[in-house]
């Protein structure tokens, strides 16, 4: 396992080496998960390009630090680790609260961001009042008070069947994140809105959900895409919040033809 000291936290962190010359893809984690929930999106790019995933502080083997976060705060980090590993130019992919992370480097640190790819995400996420009742509701009774509604947001019903044993394993993620942690970013999302700077995104970006997304419905990310100069906007169908748990190998393809004519053929070698 891999850890760095970034603005005072412990994060923990994999690098997957690549081919040089090929420009590293980072991968965000979601509210509430850690960075295994890329994986079998990862064993179909391994080999093809470095790749970056890391635990953001307050969830998995990362430090907690202090409470509560902004946005700002994650993009911080994250724009840290990749100065420690010599990362610039890199393809950035967020999902849910990891794309509004994205979108935070992008603007603070362009140097760092090549192209985005923002899944199940937008550019403001949700209300102050759902977001303070969440925020409650983990306060008052842990993550486990609020894990069947999450669920039904995360996954499919398919996915969800009693007799689906990695649904148990998913539930188990959830419950087992540091509930100081997801409050804190709880608040983050919040307080968070990028909907004005949409407009100001200049690097090649795709836009995608899945078709049952309970969090971030297809129509608000469609919306986010419309306010990116030429972003790409992709639904991956039978898929909830966590595409790249239900569906890898469909994401895994939207993924490879949005690098493969949107970077391959952009101009300027690739940092990394």
């Amino acid at each position: 396992m891999q850890f760095a000291r970034i603005n005072d936290v412990a994060i923990h962190y994999q690098v997957i080496g690549g081919p040089a010359g090929k420009p590293v893809i980072v991968f965000i984690n979601s509210l509430g998960t850690d960075f295994r929930i890329w994986r079998d999106v990862i064993v179909r790019l391994a080999g093809d390009f470095p790749i970056l995933v890391y635990d953001k502080r307050g969830h998995g083997l990362s430090d907690i630090g202090t409470t509560p976060y902004t946005i700002e705060d994650h993009s911080s980090d994250l724009a840290g680790l990749m100065g420690m590993l010599n990362v610039s130019g890199a393809i950035v992919c967020g999902l849910s609260v990891g794309g509004l992370i994205a979108q935070s480097l992008c603007h603070k640190r362009p140097d760092l961001v090549k192209a985005l790819i923002l899944a199940d995400t937008a550019s403001r996420i949700g209300t102050a009042d759902m977001w303070n009742a969440r925020i409650t509701s983990v306060e008052t009774g842990g993550i486990e008070s609020i894990l069947d509604a999450v669920m039904e947001r995360w996954f499919t019903p398919a996915f969800r069947s009693p007799e689906n044993v990695a649904f148990r394993g998913y539930c188990n993620m959830l419950l087992r994140q540091p509930a100081e942690g997801y409050a804190a970013t709880c608040a983050a999302i919040r307080d968070a809105n990028y909907t004005q700077e949409a407009a100001r995104i200049s690097v090649p970006t795709l836009c995608l959900v899945g078709d049952q997304d309970g969090s971030t419905p297809p129509e608000l990310v469609k919306a986010t895409a419309e306010r990116i100069p030429g972003a790409r906007f992709e639904i991956i169908a039978d898929a909830g919040h966590i595409p790249c748990v239900e569906q890898p190998e469909a994401m895994t393809e939207v993924i490879k033809v949005f690098i493969g004519t949107a970077i391959d053929q952009s101009e300027g070698p690739p940092h990394g």
